[in-house]
C-alpha cells in the first residue's frame, strides 16, 4: 500500500519533521488506537511505549473484548498522539484556535506472542510512567504468571505524518 495518500497533510506549512514525529511519541503520556470491525470504526485509548529502535509502539489490554478480537479480524490499524499548546483569542469567533502537535502513524498491530517481547514492552512501560520505581527494589518483578493474563499489542509503523500549529509569542 503506497503510504502517500495516507500521510499527505492539506496544511503543509504544519507539517513536522521526521524527528519531531519521533519526539512527540516518545514523550506522549496517552495514545488512541483505531481499529475497524464491519466497517465500525473503534478507539482505545491507552498508555503506551514507543520503541524507537524498532519503530514499534506497544501498548497493553485484556485478553478479551473488542481490541483483540478486531485486531485478530483486521490488524490495520491507526494511532494517533496529541499535545494541546496555548489557546488563542481572537477578535472574532472564527479566529480563535490553540496551539498543538500531533501525530497520526498507520500500521500493523499484531498480539505479541513471545514471553521475552511482552515483557520487555511491559517493563518498558513501567520505566516510562514510573521511572523513579525499579524491579526488586520498589516492587516484585513481573512474574511469567502476570504475562499470560494481559495482552500486549505491537504496532508495527508502515507510514506516519505529524503537524503542529505554533503562534507567535
Amino acid at each position: 500500500m503506497d503510504p502517500a495518500p495516507l500521510t499527505r497533510l492539506r496544511r503543509a506549512d504544519r507539517a513536522m519533521p521526521e524527528e519531531a514525529v519521533r519526539s512527540l511519541l516518545a514523550r506522549a503520556l496517552f495514545g488512541f488506537t483505531a481499529t475497524a470491525a464491519d466497517g465500525q470504526p473503534f478507539q482505545h485509548a491507552s498508555t503506551f511505549w514507543y520503541d524507537d529502535s524498532a519503530r514499534r509502539i506497544y501498548f497493553h489490554g485484556a485478553l478479551q473484548g473488542r481490541m483483540i478480537t478486531n485486531v485478530k479480524a483486521n490488524p490495520r490499524v491507526c494511532f494517533t498522539v496529541a499535545e494541546m499548546g496555548r489557546l488563542l483569542p481572537a477578535d472574532t469567533a472564527k479566529g480563535f484556535g490553540n496551539e498543538y502537535t500531533s501525530a497520526v502513524v498507520f500500521g500493523q498491530a499484531r498480539l505479541v506472542e513471545s514471553e521475552n517481547e511482552k515483557r520487555l514492552a511491559l517493563e518498558a512501560l513501567l520505566d516510562k510512567y514510573f521511572p523513579d520505581h525499579k524491579p526488586g527494589r520498589d516492587y516484585r518483578p513481573i512474574t511469567s504468571d502476570e504475562l499470560g493474563t494481559t495482552a500486549v499489542y505491537a504496532i508495527e509503523i508502515e507510514a506516519w505524518s505529524g503537524k503542529q500549529k505554533k503562534a507567535p509569542e
